[in-house]
């Protein structure tokens, strides 16, 4: 049986097998062909709505197609061109879109108004985007003043922190956050954002006063001592009795971490080995910097977690400094773990300047690179020809232990040698962190 003219595909009539319709009388044996009557003129073809990759059951024989007036079938022309059309009423469509060149051209608009819809995208910024522009921007007119190449990564990670900050917005404030630390085990606190954000304001302030510039969360308060963990309490305490708003943290914070930046940047390459002192140790300015840059992005990580928002590692190229200043540190640190007691490895006598026993850390993916630790003495050189272990690790994970948030036993770690080495090393790393 032949059936009536619809869409095959293409836009152009084809037979449908199977599909019965009303005979007209120039279907009859042996009548005259009428003159072809005047009517609308043939619509542009159609391209078909887009086709499931389930195969088609075949049609019953009795189907029948289901008549529409022109009202209904210009009303589907949308359900039509999003492919979300019944059986029945897609090959209605077809059918009229043949004969009727004014729904043509509008399924025409409509298919073209679908290609142009997408998938939705996140509306979060790329963490890298700031930097690009300002590196493409620099590119094109440099800086009079620049900012001093190891200021650069506590740039990033403070202007990171403040978008998700502001992004948060006030009522976040008073959310609850997890610090971690390890001090001979893990340590855990609950505090708040804006505790967080007193946090770093007030040991910035460290950093602050080697420079001489006003601490910025005293407001009038008593003085606070160097050592970072008892200057944080001493602050919350004043914080209970006379609370801060949420706006007024983040104005003190940030206010402070530009004049940081305007600061070093004017007072010349002369101030990179200016001391810095946190009680009970001191860094020089330079490494001050980067010191602030890794606990900017790791107290950003805190908050971005207790709040499930999505937050991206640093720059390559600063993750490296951050992740090179731990390593430096890691010889003082392991040789303060022997004199406590600690280790569990078998010390022994090397001079300053002479070599002795090295171990290989590796860090992999972006910001990785491979650092030779001495191991008897912070003084010692050491080398590839005295390892007697190498430890590899990943960048992220390996700035995790540094922080406290990941604990050595657990760290998923790839090491051969001297597995005691190995364990003085690891646990070394994980006291480097404090609050």
């Amino acid at each position: 049986m032949s059936g009536p003219a619809y869409s095959n595909g293409n836009g152009s009539p084809g037979d449908g097998e199977g599909f019965a319709r009303v005979p007209s009388q120039r279907d009859q044996p042996g009548s005259p062909r009428p003159a072809p009557e005047p009517g609308p003129r043939p619509g542009p073809a159609v391209p078909p709505p887009p086709v499931s990759e389930a195969p088609v059951p075949e049609p019953d024989p009795g189907y029948r197609l289901p008549l529409y007036d022109h009202g209904t079938l210009k009303s589907l022309l949308g359900a039509w061109a999003l492919a979300v059309c019944s059986r029945d009423e897609a090959l209605a469509v077809e059918v009229h879109l043949t004969d009727c060149a004014a729904c043509a051209d509008e399924a025409l608009r409509l298919r073209d108004a679908v290609r142009l819809l997408h998938r939705e995208d996140s509306l979060d910024l790329d963490p890298l985007l700031r930097a690009r522009v300002l590196e493409g921007c620099l590119g094109r007119r440099p800086a009079r003043i620049p900012v001093p190449e190891w200021a650069g990564p506590y740039d990033a990670e403070a202007a990171r922190l403040d978008a998700l900050l502001r992004d948060l917005g006030d009522s976040y404030w008073q959310e609850p956050v997890e610090l971690r630390w390890y001090d001979g085990a893990p340590v855990t606190r609950k505090v708040t954002v804006g505790q967080v954000i007193a946090h770093l304001t007030t040991v910035d302030g460290l950093v602050g006063a080697a420079l001489d510039l006003p601490d910025a969360d005293r407001r009038g308060g008593p003085e606070l001592p160097l050592d970072p963990g008892g200057r944080t309490e001493a602050l919350w305490t004043a914080q209970h009795a006379d609370p801060a708003k949420g706006a007024e943290l983040r104005e003190a914070w940030r206010g402070q971490s530009h004049a940081l930046l305007r600061t070093v940047s004017f007072a010349g390459g002369g101030a990179a080995g200016l001391g810095v002192d946190y009680g009970s140790f001191a860094l020089p300015l330079r490494d001050a910097f980067v010191d602030r840059a890794f606990e900017c992005w790791i107290h950003a990580w805190d908050i971005a977690e207790a709040v499930a928002y999505p937050y991206d590692p640093p720059a390559p190229r600063n993750l490296n400094k951050m992740i090179d200043l731990a390593a430096r540190m890691l010889p003082a640190a392991l040789a303060g773990r022997r004199r406590d007691g600690l280790a569990d490895s078998v010390g022994r006598l090397a001079d300053a300047g002479a070599p002795g026993r090295s171990l290989l850390l590796e860090i992999e993916g972006a910001g990785g690179g491979k650092w030779y630790l001495p191991l008897d003495s912070p003084g010692a050189v050491a080398s590839q020809d005295h390892t007697v272990a190498h430890v590899a690790l990943d960048g992220v994970e390996f700035c995790q232990l540094a922080a406290g948030h990941l604990e050595p036993e657990r760290i998923a770690v790839g090491q051969y040698g001297d597995r005691d080495v190995i364990r003085d090393v690891l646990y070394a790393t994980a006291s480097l962190s404090r609050l």
